[in-house]
């Protein structure tokens, strides 16, 4: 049997990560390629039960993926928002040593987190800075 070339008729909305457009144009390919595949197998020669069977195994556990994707996404976001919380109001250093200063507020991307410093000064969260108490004035 031949299976006709399937084409994705999804659009971007702007509104999701890369990684999670990915996802959801696989699953529905999967999902528009397993209909097509039904809609053109020869009805003097349906699907074999078990080939059938198989497919919607397949399907269930794509189905599942994404689902627990979209939870673990949830998940990193919580912990995210939760570190970004624990920096407002200490003392950060940038990594290379020129930025001090306390934190005033805390700023979200898809890709990381930049504080702003009580100065108006900015710095970039990731591997080498130094978070440390703010020292209380007497």
């Amino acid at each position: 049997m031949t299976v006709p070339t399937v084409q994705s008729g999804t659009t971007n909305t702007g509104n999701s990560t890369d990684g999670t457009s990915k996802t959801a144009v696989d699953y529905q390919s999967f999902l528009r390629l397993l209909v097509a595949e039904m809609k053109n197998q020869d009805p003097t020669k349906p699907m074999d039960s078990t080939q059938y069977v198989a497919q919607l195994a397949s399907f269930s556990q794509v189905e599942q993926s994404v689902q627990i994707n979209s939870k673990l996404n949830d998940l990193l976001t919580s912990q995210t928002l939760s570190q970004a919380d624990a920096l407002i109001g200490r003392t950060i250093t940038s990594a290379d040593g020129t930025v001090t200063g306390e934190v005033a507020s805390v700023k979200l991307y898809s890709d990381g987190i930049i504080a702003t410093l009580k100065d108006g000064s900015q710095i970039v969260i990731g591997p080498g800075i130094t978070v440390q108490p703010t020292p209380v004035e007497a």
